[in-house]
């Protein structure tokens, strides 16, 4: 399983890479990367509701708006799993500008009641990946 999950970020980081959004313009750059401070944060996980369904698709609708209104998240995507290589079914993956930024994020009341109120009780399981450029 860990073999897949790695798979995962070789497969999926540059993908997700490739089309990021501008911070002002809401315009979409090509070859876009993290040049420095930037931190990507991605998580991959599983919903207890068939896929396609209303449930699913309600709380990647709810994520999306509550997570992209948190003035510090940027390139915000969710994403539906078509590897049958892995476990998981859906991702969200956002870019903060800096240390400052994600734990910023993290303490935001908005991601705060997210996480208590929709993810510990929907989400059966997860990975989280945090990278910064090298």
């Amino acid at each position: 399983m860990k073999h897949f999950q790695y798979l995962f970020l070789l497969i999926a980081v540059p993908g997700i890479m490739a089309a990021c959004t501008g911070p002002d313009s809401g315009e979409t750059m090509k070859n876009c990367e993290l040049t420095g401070p930037e931190i990507q944060h991605m998580v991959i996980f599983n919903l207890p509701y068939p896929e396609g369904s209303e449930e699913a698709s309600q709380f990647l609708e709810d994520g999306t708006s509550i997570l992209t209104s948190i003035p510090v998240v940027q390139n915000f995507q969710a994403f539906r799993q078509v590897s049958a290589k892995n476990d998981y079914q859906y991702g969200f993956s956002m870019v903060f500008a800096n240390q400052e930024d994600y734990d910023t994020y993290n303490n935001h009341p908005d991601h705060l009641a997210f996480v208590q109120e929709r993810w510990t009780k929907e989400v059966t399981g997860f990975l989280e990946i945090d990278l910064k450029k090298r």
